[in-house]
């Protein structure tokens, strides 16, 4: 099953956004998105909050996490936090298998 895990980096001085620049310039991003299983990885910005990132990284299950969390990228992307002095708050999700109710697709513009 699919688990979706929510990472907002936050930090002073517009570093967050300067670790998903390097992130992605530097090709950590790319190896990552290439990595068996992982089905996204994408960094998004809170409009109301400049000094945050939240990244959405979805994973085709634990044990493709479990790897990546033991491969030579998570030094990586430590060494980065760490040179932006990043802080972090991280949330879990399992996706809701079940259909939309009709209900709220009255609410969804396909």
């Amino acid at each position: 099953m699919a688990v979706m895990v929510h990472i907002y980096y936050s930090g002073t001085g517009g570093r967050a956004r300067k670790f998903a620049e390097e992130m992605i310039s530097s090709g950590v991003v790319r190896q990552i998105r290439a990595e068996e299983g992982n089905l996204r990885y994408e960094y998004f910005f809170p409009m109301d909050d400049k000094e945050t990132v939240l990244l959405m990284d979805v994973w085709r299950d634990q044990q493709a996490i479990d790897v990546h969390h033991a491969s030579p990228m998570m030094g990586k992307i430590a060494a980065l936090r760490e040179k932006y002095d990043l802080h972090m708050k991280v949330e879990r999700y399992v996706p809701d298998e079940t259909a939309i109710p009709a209900k709220d697709k009255a609410f969804v513009r396909e």
